[in-house]
């Protein structure tokens, strides 16, 4: 009986490793068609996450542990346009400009799928257009505001981490921003001029080119337009 169940025990500690084995095994398989590129932006991105997550983390922290008032928004945040004073007016307008800039970049990855280069391209600029856009009307944004004497130590209207935390986060996206426009305009000149198409080399290695760096913009480029939505709600509407 005993070697029975010395033997019955090795058998389950077997099929144990066996199907731990199995279950490594699977998540090889799963990955492994997955492409270089895109499992690398899917990192980046996570890590992105937690970087904005902090952020914006510690910015409700400080707000709401803070005994000075903190700026109303509304105010803050309105322009003076033929005489009447309208809140959030250029923000909304932001908003609405980077939304935008998201759709179009569907339809430029749904042209890529399709391998039609030329409406790709097209789309691809306009996406970078947008882009260009939303941070002109950002840098509009923070000279105004600076003008009016915020800075990353003080404020006029209340509480001084207003405008620290106000000039990383903003800044921070804005430079993703930035960065989104340039890799666009990149991969459009590359679609325009048919590389994906010949397969040639890519921008920093000798990687072959395709199609599917039109589809890796644009999970960047919806990232950064998700990641816009929180700070609107945050720092804007709160």
């Amino acid at each position: 009986m005993t070697d029975v169940a010395v033997t019955n025990t090795g058998h389950s500690s077997l099929q144990g490793v066996r199907s731990i084995a199995a279950d490594w095994s699977s998540d090889q398989r799963a990955f492994k068609n997955v492409p270089w590129g895109k499992a690398m932006m899917w990192i980046f991105l996570l890590s992105d996450t937690f970087v904005f997550s902090v952020f914006l983390i510690g910015y409700m922290t400080v707000r709401m542990s803070t005994t000075v008032p903190w700026p109303n928004p509304s105010e803050v945040f309105a322009l003076e346009i033929g005489g009447q004073h309208i809140p959030l007016i250029l923000i909304a307008i932001m908003t609405f400009v980077l939304i935008s800039s998201s759709g179009t970049m569907a339809m430029a990855v749904n042209c890529g799928y399709r391998r039609y280069r030329r409406a790709t391209a097209i789309l691809l600029v306009v996406t970078a257009l947008l882009g260009a856009t939303f941070v002109s009307m950002q840098a509009f944004e923070w000279t105004k505001l600076i003008s009016e004497g915020v800075r990353p130590w003080a404020n006029p209207w209340g509480a001084p981490q207003f405008g620290s935390t106000f000039f990383m986060i903003t800044g921070f996206h804005g430079t993703h921003v930035t960065i989104g426009v340039i890799f666009l305009l990149i991969v459009a000149r590359k679609v325009w001029r048919g590389d994906y198409d010949r397969g040639a080399p890519g921008f920093f290695t000798s990687r072959k080119g395709n199609y599917e760096s039109v589809e890796i913009m644009g999970l960047y480029w919806h990232f950064v337009d998700l990641v816009w939505v929180f700070i609107f709600a945050l720092f804007y509407l709160w």
